[in-house]
């Protein structure tokens, strides 16, 4: 059996730039997350008015989501990172400003910037750690994954000590602001160009929505709107998709509603509130830098399986549980349930194909659209059912993920795949080296 490649001083630094930017994307959400129950006290909204207001990062999200493919085979993922980390560290000052005059529309046109930073910037971070990872021949995504959930968990605790201060939302998310725009430098710094970037093809050109490139020895694909629809004709991509797609959703919803399902849902303060996420990110980091092993011994079709009944357990116990304390704990359930599903399904999207840049694109964008763009949603149901009940919509949607994790199988030998240690399709050889 061939060893895995060893990593020369280029590819850890372009690994490390990855986790560092990973991990303040985490504080900078965790951040936000834990200050939702002040932002919405100041803004004096109701809890469906606040899922307005949420709906500027699920506005923002699917801009970036939508884009962010195209613009990496245009320009590649450094030059994407770079405009996503600017366009994030505006959004948490605009919402500073926001919250601290307690405008909503301010807050609003905040999360709006920042979720299309999210979205252009992370997408771009899964097409440069599928490109690591596949450069290494060894798992990278899930800790690629792992930093956002570790810097959640620093966001959290941040979030939480002032809270119970009460310290001013608007000082702190521009603190966190300038830690994370110093964070982007380094990074944009460390990040190779080209990763993911195509030469255009003129027998391909598809006008304004980009051009392709040929790829894998030779076999052209068409770019743009049309490359991104073309690769879920893959009757296994789409289901993979569904996979994040109810994965992430349950992470999102967590990411978004946590703190209040435990103050509106379950009577607790808001300092508990904010322990309660931070549990929550605790349990996600936890599954993301431990599951490595149990990848390899089991693979990733049972893994997920695992994971998304194990998640299901915990959101059953939060929803149908009155023990407010037995809720919280529960919460550890959610999140170690819900920590490898995005990772493992984006790294299966990638593996033994050709064109792993698209798919890894496709797949991404669908799970951020769940993550940022889905949860929002339950705050108009929660207005008829309250925000516990709303939460079965989770639940249901874990136990189809269950159902179907066959797909995140190895595709068999023949099926156009290529060697587990070559380079990402779009990446530059000189950038591996």
């Amino acid at each position: 059996m061939k060893n895995p490649p060893v990593m020369d001083a280029t590819t850890r630094r372009w690994r490390a730039a990855l986790f560092l930017f990973m991990l303040a994307t985490g504080v900078s959400m965790a951040s936000w997350v834990a200050r939702t129950p002040a932002v919405r006290d100041a803004l004096d909204v109701t809890t469906g008015s606040m899922g307005l207001v949420l709906f500027g990062l699920s506005v923002g999200s699917m801009a970036g989501v939508l884009a962010s493919g195209g613009l990496v085979r245009r320009r590649g993922g450094r030059q994407v990172i770079a405009a996503g980390a600017g366009l994030l560290v505006a959004g948490l000052l605009v919402i500073a400003g926001g919250a601290a005059l307690e405008v909503s529309a301010g807050v609003f046109g905040g999360l709006a910037l920042f979720g299309a930073g999210m979205g252009l910037a992370e997408v771009a971070f899964n097409i440069e750690g599928a490109a690591v990872e596949r450069t290494l021949g060894r798992p990278v995504l899930p800790v690629l994954h792992g930093c956002f959930s570790l810097g959640t968990v620093v966001g959290a605790l941040l979030g939480m000590g002032l809270t119970a201060v009460r310290f001013p939302v608007g000082w702190h998310l521009a603190a966190v602001a300038v830690a994370v725009a110093a964070a982007a430098v380094w990074t944009v710094r460390a990040v190779p160009a080209g990763t993911g970037q195509e030469a255009p093809d003129p027998e391909a050109r598809e006008g304004s929505d980009g051009t392709a490139g040929s790829e894998g020895g030779g076999e052209r694909h068409p770019g743009g709107i049309r490359g991104q629809v073309a690769v879920w004709r893959d009757r296994r991509l789409v289901l993979i998709g569904l996979i994040v797609l109810a994965m992430a959703f349950a992470e999102g919803s967590a990411n978004d509603w946590l703190p209040l399902l435990m103050v509106d849902g379950h009577g607790t303060s808001a300092t508990a509130g904010s322990l309660t996420f931070m549990l929550f990110a605790v349990a996600m980091t936890t599954g993301r830098f431990t599951g490595g092993p149990l990848l390899v011994r089991y693979g990733p079709a049972a893994v997920v399986r695992a994971s998304a009944l194990v998640a299901a357990a915990g959101v059953a116990l939060v929803v149908f549980s009155d023990n407010a304390l037995l809720a919280g704990a529960a919460v550890a359930l959610w999140g170690l349930g819900a920590s490898l599903g995005f990772p493992v399904t984006i790294s299966a999207a990638g593996e033994g194909v050709r064109n792993a840049s698209a798919r890894v694109a496709a797949v991404s964008t669908a799970g951020y659209a769940a993550f940022l763009v889905g949860p929002p949603s339950l705050g108009f149901l929660a207005d008829h059912v309250g925000l516990r009940n709303a939460m079965v919509v989770v639940l249901v949607l874990l136990g189809g993920a269950a159902l179907i994790t066959r797909a995140l199988r190895t595709p068999p030998s023949g099926s156009g795949e290529e060697e587990p240690g070559a380079p990402a399709p779009g990446a530059r050889q000189s950038d591996l080296v």
